[in-house]
């Protein structure tokens, strides 16, 4: 796989997105990203992560958070048009929305595209890619859940931000990894995150 384009939105669980990041660039993937205003937000509040607003001053910082190698990590404006996320001749084939809020989850079910996170899902929909969303909402309204059975059906991975405890973490990041390694099996990148159940030698 040799790029992937992650969306943060504006929904609770940066942490996740921002886990996420480290993850594909330490397995050597070129990651497209893009953030909503709400996203930036988001990551203030709950990570203490003041990413810039300016694309490239954002790329700069991501990419040196991340760790990630020259040209590897670039970040787009919600309205770059010009972004290759914007056609489905540029853009990677793969997208994870993480974490989705219910807003972005009901605008990429009806086609809306008014930014360029919306319009990033809409390509690797109609170029039959792979789109994988990580809502973190509860409860979820009847609208919710219609809107995520639409998406299903078409074939996109409703992965909500639910994690697991039988492995007994400990810390905040174990949560964390808990969510991002199911991410990571849905991408099909190996992942040393979490043991496979019946695995663990605990």
């Amino acid at each position: 796989m040799s790029a992937i384009t992650v969306a943060m939105t504006g929904a609770s669980g940066a942490q996740y997105g921002l886990r996420l990041l480290e993850c594909l660039v330490a397995a050597g993937i070129e990651v497209h990203v893009t953030l909503t205003r709400a996203a930036h937000v988001v990551l203030a509040t709950e990570a203490d992560c003041a990413v810039p607003g300016r694309a490239a001053d954002a790329t700069r910082f991501l990419a040196g958070r991340c760790g990630a190698q020259p040209g590897q990590l670039r970040v787009y404006g919600e309205e770059e048009w010009t972004s290759p996320l914007a056609s489905g001749s540029g853009a990677p084939r793969t997208m994870v929305v993480v974490p989705c809020s219910m807003g972005t989850l009901s605008a990429i079910a009806s086609g809306a595209s008014e930014n360029l996170t919306e319009r990033a899902a809409d390509v690797v929909l109609k170029e039959h890619g792979k789109l994988v969303l990580v809502p973190r909402e509860t409860p979820f309204s009847a609208i919710h859940l219609e809107n995520m059975l639409k998406l299903a059906r078409l074939g996109v991975a409703i992965l909500p931000a639910n994690p697991g405890f039988y492995h007994r973490p400990e810390r905040v990041a174990e949560i964390v990894d808990f969510v991002v390694a199911r991410v990571l099996d849905q991408l099909g990148i190996a992942q040393k995150l979490m043991p496979r159940w019946g695995r663990d030698p605990r």
